[in-house]
């Protein structure tokens, strides 16, 4: 293991086991989302073997993240509390996972 991972994991125990669970968290929620929408979803239906089809894959999770910003955004700084069922966490938690899905794309492993 990395020395400095060990050292943070030593002087933060409680804040680095609850980082290390909601990434896992994370990776089961993914998983599930796969199972019910397939990768086209991200991929907008191509294979994305071209720039193009890259660029549109990743704009739509540009939209999505920015949808959950601007979300955030509202809530935030005008202090109102969310109308639908759906707690600020789960919107960073969506950010986190959106970013990383758009890093798989760009590294031209999704779907594969």
């Amino acid at each position: 293991m990395d020395k400095i991972v060990k050292i943070i994991e030593t002087e933060y125990p409680e804040m680095t086991t609850a980082f290390k669970q909601l990434q896992q968290d994370q990776y089961v929620l993914f998983c599930r989302k796969q199972h019910d929408y397939g990768s086209k979803n991200i991929s907008v239906g191509t294979d994305l073997k071209t720039d193009e089809e890259i660029k549109l894959s990743l704009t739509g999770l540009w939209f999505r993240m920015n949808d959950k910003i601007q979300r955030l955004k509202n809530l935030l700084m005008k202090e109102r509390k969310s109308a639908v069922d759906e707690p600020m966490e789960d919107a960073f938690l969506d950010l986190s996972n959106y970013g990383i899905m758009a890093t798989i794309v760009k590294k031209g492993t999704w779907g594969k």
